[in-house]
């Protein structure tokens, strides 16, 4: 196993916590007191995510008066993505294998027609 590093993007969104972070950022810039209403957390636990998520560099963090406001940086996500991407086949190959398996065991389902059938409505007299 490899040390974690104190920018590592995969330790940086392994906590729940963080990931929710980001996903509340995803609305725009935000402050920190604003971050921490939805967790059951104490607003330094949600300030030592954040300095998680901001030496990782999937924040930026703009200073006003005593507040500190965090904005989302998503391109180290693409790391991930890339990573993911490298086991979108096995995905892909296991989940065409669960469908043969269910169109076996249950049958498969129902081509669909080319057309609907014609739509019948009362006729005017």
């Amino acid at each position: 196993m490899r040390p974690t590093q104190d920018n590592d993007v995969f330790h940086a969104i392994a906590h729940p916590a963080r990931r929710a972070i980001l996903l509340s950022l995803k609305g725009g810039e935000q402050a920190a007191t604003d971050l921490a209403v939805p967790f059951r957390m104490t607003l330094s636990a949600v300030s030592q995510h954040l300095r998680v998520l901001e030496e990782a560099e999937l924040v930026s963090v703009r200073k006003d008066g005593r507040h500190r406001y965090y904005r989302l940086e998503p391109a180290p996500l693409r790391d991930v993505v890339g990573w993911i991407d490298e086991f979108a086949a096995y995905f892909s190959e296991r989940l065409d294998a669960l469908g043969d398996y269910l169109d076996r065991k249950h049958g498969a389902p129902p081509a669909p027609s080319a057309a609907p059938p014609p739509a019948r409505g009362r006729r005017r007299r």
